[in-house]
């Protein structure tokens, strides 16, 4: 029996170890799909340390949807209305090349934008990078992590000076007191709910507080749960903070030596007592308080969250208020204890690591900053200059210059905007005033096909090798297995012709992608996420590696010429945590309280929409089902959009199940049937956000939702918005129960 390929699961940033093999295996019969295609063998691979050989639903199916509905070759059409016709590589790379051409000469390189994805290998990742950001001089590169992570980018940065979750999955089994906020991880993260939940129940001293607006799986399983008001998460935190400090349970020898800015955050928080919190929150006093002694009386906290947090106006604000608990007790750099963002997409840490938001660069570096432009610039064989010193425009940014008219180049490959993006109906009509739009994807049709000039087929996971981190910044090398259907090619290998195209042919001089991921790994020579000593050989022989532990001691290592002269490899950590020795990325090494007080939604309910709605993801299903949809039993698992609604509030509106409801907002509208629970708190409704116009027919989540942004972290409020609900005629429900979802061919 031939040996299985390790590789990575390349759906959420638990980022679970596979192994895969080939369909025919001796003594087994060939698992087929229903058309006949061999499907591969998938299981989880028992020698990865994040997932120890566990796999969820989706990792299980993933190999069912890789044969399906593929691009196979590239497409052109000159306007929007034309039909798709097949050309060649060359006649569609000379099309991009010529097109960024004019761009450059007539509107200027700020006018080309690539909005790309989570779901690219560090390999794509840096080499759009060096294309966009080097070659072509502008910084309008960004990547649907804006959607979902830059909040606990901005909030890492500013509290310790680096990017960079500190903690790492063994923590899940050393914690005496889990905090989760604004993550459903039961569902969303599975495989680390369930390894925490496993130490919960064998330790009856650890607890587990879960605060969301739902009852989900996750709460199910608490100690205490906050059924919060959306938009109170800093109001809580700092209400928290306050009992802390009045009851003395602090760190003051962490506070005085390690940190910066205690005292303005007192200023703040002795403005949230307990009788303050409580109303605003809408939760009692004795469950604040219990909150509060769940953290005064614990030895090792952790506290995770993810897009409940992250998506919102205050995200940054929100990410500190959680931090600046740990800051307060000490909670950081030991077993046990950190605050952890769980970060939602497979490598979206390896794009904050290669520079993949528009205010980046690789190697945790700022475009902001001086030195980090000319060390790239210069690393990257550019003159002086030619990394522009402003930020870029951000995934929202690019859309609203769409609209204006500023954008001549639109270049979207591994996403899906068309459902994903905030005011979708505001986002669709931009999409349509796009004058040349490049879509780069594995699969047709999705909803982004309908604005797209030129489809460029993708190889997806499985067809191309490169390195993903996860969440506890654990790389893993992604080997291929099997062979990209038709033309299809890696996203890296595609932005790199274009770039010799254009007449840089000695920054893109590359054969493989390991070429590719040793010319990165040299870049994060000495910084916070530094990987020079490690190579897709390193990784394959000695499996998955954190970047906080370099391949080998620095004493063992001999200097050897970096981006500014002879330097030693830094030491091997002792530990997969970071900050153990409470030195910060900061220039004085000191950690950095941030004082905020809420300010709450964005959109708050009123008279005319007095519901907030709030949206998130299922067990089964990913982002927009490009893939999952295409899969059998998850489709099966969850067949239909629908609307929870509290029994309340569906006596009030006059609705029960399986009713039809319209929900409207300030910017559009969508129809779902409605499930009553008592899982959702009153005045708040949740609708599921993977629905496009491909698989339902009016249930975009996002036709609702608004654009309003942190002002840090520029992610937009995905999670909340009033809306109002009104219950639909017979006629209309006749008319929808018609529609039977599937995938418009």
């Amino acid at each position: 029996m031939a040996e299985p390929t390790k590789t990575l699961c390349p759906y959420c940033g638990v980022g679970c170890g596979l192994e895969v093999m080939a369909p025919a295996q001796p003594g087994k019969a060939v698992n087929r799909d229903k058309d006949g295609t061999p499907i591969w063998f998938v299981r989880g691979d028992r020698t990865h340390p994040s997932s120890q050989g566990m796999v969820c639903v989706k990792g299980a199916t993933i190999a069912e949807s890789l044969h399906k509905d593929r691009l196979r070759y590239p497409m052109m059409r000159e306007s929007l209305d034309q039909p798709f016709r097949q050309v060649s590589w060359d006649d569609a790379i000379v099309a991009i090349v010529n097109r960024i051409q004019v761009v450059r000469f007539t509107q200027g390189p700020d006018a080309i934008c690539m909005y790309g994805s989570g779901q690219f290998q560090t390999e794509d990742y840096y080499i759009a990078q060096k294309l966009i950001k080097g070659c072509l001089g502008t910084n309008n590169f960004d990547a649907n992590s804006r959607l979902c992570m830059s909040s606990a980018v901005s909030g890492y940065i500013q509290s310790f000076g680096a990017d960079g979750p500190p903690c790492c999955y063994d923590d899940l089994d050393e914690t005496d007191c889990a905090f989760l906020i604004g993550t459903n991880t039961a569902e969303c993260h599975p495989i680390l709910y369930n390894r925490l939940r496993k130490h919960h129940k064998k330790h009856r001293n650890v607890k587990l507080v879960v605060v969301d607006p739902r009852r989900t799986a996750t709460a199910d399983g608490a100690d205490l749960h906050l059924a919060i008001k959306p938009g109170t998460d800093i109001d809580l935190m700092n209400g928290i903070a306050y009992l802390l400090w009045r009851w003395h349970d602090l760190d003051h020898a962490f506070i005085e030596t390690h940190t910066n800015g205690f005292d303005q955050f007192v200023e703040v928080i002795r403005h949230y007592p307990p009788p303050v919190v409580a109303e605003r929150c809408g939760i009692s006093e004795a469950d604040l308080s219990m909150a509060a002694h769940f953290w005064a009386r614990s030895q090792r906290i952790l506290s995770m969250w993810s897009m409940g947090v992250n998506q919102s106006s205050e995200g940054t604000a929100k990410v500190r208020s959680i931090i600046n608990l740990h800051l307060m007790t000490g909670q950081i750099g030991k077993p046990g204890a950190g605050p952890f963002s769980l970060t939602g997409q497979p490598n979206a840490m390896g794009g904050r690591e290669a520079g993949g938001l528009s205010h980046l660069l690789p190697g945790y570096r700022t475009v902001q900053n001086a030195q980090h432009r000319e060390d790239v610039e210069r690393f990257w064989g550019l003159p002086p200059g030619k990394i522009s010193p402003s930020p870029g425009r951000t995934a929202w940014e690019m859309i609203l210059g769409l609209e204006m008219g500023e954008v001549g180049l639109f270049w979207v490959a591994a996403t899906n905007p068309a459902v994903s993006m905030p005011d979708l109906e505001r986002t669709k009509a931009a999409l349509k005033r796009s004058p040349f739009t490049i879509y780069q994807d594995c699969y047709t049709p999705t909803e982004m096909v309908d604005y797209a000039h030129i489809l460029l087929p993708a190889a997806q996971w499985s067809e191309k090798t490169g390195v993903m981190t996860n969440s506890e910044r654990r790389i893993t090398l992604c080997s291929q297995f099997r062979t990209p259907p038709g033309e299809a090619k890696p996203d890296w290998l595609i932005f790199a012709e274009v770039g010799r195209r254009l007449g840089f042919a000695k920054q893109f001089a590359y054969n493989y992608s390991a070429e590719v991921y040793k010319e990165f790994a040299r870049l994060t020579q000495g910084q916070p996420c530094d990987q020079s000593e490690l190579s897709h050989t390193y990784l394959f022989e000695h499996g998955a590696t954190q970047w906080a532990n370099p391949a080998a001691q620095a004493s063992d290592l001999p200097e050897k010429p970096g981006l500014l002269g002879l330097v030693r490899p830094a030491p091997a950590a002792v530990s997969s945590r970071l900050y153990v020795d409470h030195q910060f990325h900061t220039p004085d090494k000191r950690a950095r309280f941030g004082a905020y007080h809420s300010r709450g939604l964005a959109e708050p309910p009123d008279d005319r929409y007095p519901f907030v709605l709030t949206t998130g993801r299922l067990y089964g299903h990913w982002h927009t089902q490009s893939r999952t949809g295409r899969i059998e039993k998850l489709r099966v698992m969850h067949p239909n959009p629908f609307i929870e609604i509290h029994p309340k509030d569906a006596e009030k509106l006059g609705v029960k199940s399986d009713e039809w409801v319209e929900v409207r907002s300030r910017r559009g509208m969508a129809r779902f049937p409605v499930l009553v629970t008592k899982a959702i708190a009153p005045g708040t409704v949740f609708v599921p956000m993977h629905w496009g116009a491909l698989w339902a027919d009016q249930a975009e989540a996002n036709a609702l939702t608004h654009a309003e942004a942190c002002p840090d972290s520029r992610q937009p409020e995905l999670k909340a918005c009033a809306v109002e609900i009104l219950p639909i005629s017979a006629e209309v429900v006749a008319q929808a129960q018609e529609f039977e979802p599937s995938l418009v061919r």
